[in-house]
């Protein structure tokens, strides 16, 4: 039996260990650097219909219906004058059993979780050396603990400490010029929306989005801003929990969205976004990377999660292969997400009243003409 450890209670940390324990070849166990995985509420998530297939492969689909949504519609809105643009039907690539879903990252945090017996999550696991020793591979912790493995699966994030430390060097994410706010909102307090439906609010070097994420009447709040910040306060971390900072962010993005709306939204959380520069691939032919330990996108396509669990189930379908490197459809596949994320960003914040009305317009047409949708979101959602 081969032994396998992960690094990271993530999403994608999480998913490969459930698909893993169904496989009687490997013995696994998961290591979170944290006293416990992260099941914070106030979080919400979008997944596209490729990772709901998947997900539903262990068990997803038995989540009650009180728990996720399914939105049928993005709506698109001018945040200069509240105006709609259009609509975009993204249940045209849902089925019977696997439809677009919404629901707060600490429900399916939950449900990837409780899929692993408790024994199987090792918490207070801090990384601080990795060797490789022929075939084993010996981690050691800051706890003076260690453990040898045959196949090591790094899924500690966009920040990940033990992908530096198998590279040997530093290895760190670049800041997107962007600042996230996230919060929740009573849906009573938006009166203007379809509340079925993914909102989608276009700004001056603004977006924002809002969507349900149960069916309780609850919805997810997100704001991204162009901003430029300096090295010094990238690398003070503490700023983005300061209260000073996120009422400054607040007063900025105000100046565009709805007062009502700031004033009302509860759980409010402010951070840099990060974004990979290239894919990672180990040296070592038993080490992986997933998640965002393997890359991290632009937040403008909503595939953070679903990638990380398409990339998972991808290593685990090849993981008899003993094989390290993803094939070049998934590297063109990442490279494609990425390039499509990064043109949503910059259609997104069009500051230019001439440019943005010509986008509007170009947005009518897309939206409703069936090849592009299908070859900008079908080649998304139909893995």
């Amino acid at each position: 039996m081969k032994k396998v450890a992960i690094i990271g209670g993530g999403i994608s940390g999480l998913y490969i260990a459930s698909l893993l324990k169904q496989n009687c070849n490997y013995e696994i166990i998961v290591y979170e650097k944290n006293n416990s995985v992260n099941l914070e509420k106030g979080y919400g998530i979008q997944l596209s219909v490729n990772s709901i297939k998947l997900l539903n492969q262990i068990g997803f689909q038995k989540l009650t219906l009180e728990e996720k949504f399914n939105p049928n519609k993005v709506d698109f809105y001018s945040l200069k004058n509240q105006k709609k643009i259009c609509d975009l039907n993204i249940s045209t690539f849902n089925n019977a059993d696997d439809k677009y879903t919404t629901l707060q990252r600490f429900t399916l945090i939950d449900f990837l979780k409780n899929k692993l017996p408790s024994n199987l999550i090792n918490y207070n696991k801090k990384v601080i050396e990795v060797q490789n020793v022929s075939e084993i591979i010996k981690v050691i912790f800051e706890d003076n603990s260690s453990i040898e493995c045959d196949y090591l699966i790094i899924s500690d994030g966009i920040f990940s400490k033990t992908r530096s430390l198998i590279s040997n060097k530093e290895t760190k994410p670049r800041y997107f010029n962007s600042i996230a706010i996230r919060g929740t909102i009573d849906q009573k307090i938006l009166q203007n929306i379809d509340h079925k439906n993914i909102s989608l609010f276009l700004g001056s070097n603004l977006h924002s989005v809002v969507y349900p994420v149960n069916k309780n009447g609850q919805l997810n709040f997100v704001a991204i801003l162009r901003k430029n910040l300096n090295s010094v306060e990238l690398a003070d971390y503490s700023l983005f929990n300061s209260e000073e900072f996120t009422s400054s962010t607040l007063l900025e993005i105000s100046k565009q969205i709805d007062v009502n709306i700031i004033e009302n939204l509860k759980e409010i959380k402010c951070f840099p976004v990060f974004v990979s520069t290239k894919i990672s691939q180990p040296k070592n032919k038993n080490t992986f990377l997933i998640g965002d330990a393997f890359f991290a996108f632009p937040p403008t396509f909503a595939q953070g999660a679903s990638q990380s669990i398409e990339v998972s189930h991808e290593l685990y379908q090849n993981f008899k292969n003993e094989n390290n490197q993803f094939n070049k459809e998934r590297i063109k596949r990442t490279k494609m997400i990425d390039r499509k994320s990064r043109l949503n960003y910059f259609a997104f914040h069009l500051s230019n009243p001439l440019m943005c009305f010509v986008r509007n317009l170009i947005m009518r047409y897309l939206v409703k003409n069936k090849k592009f949708i299908n070859s900008y979101l079908g080649k998304i959602y139909k893995n």
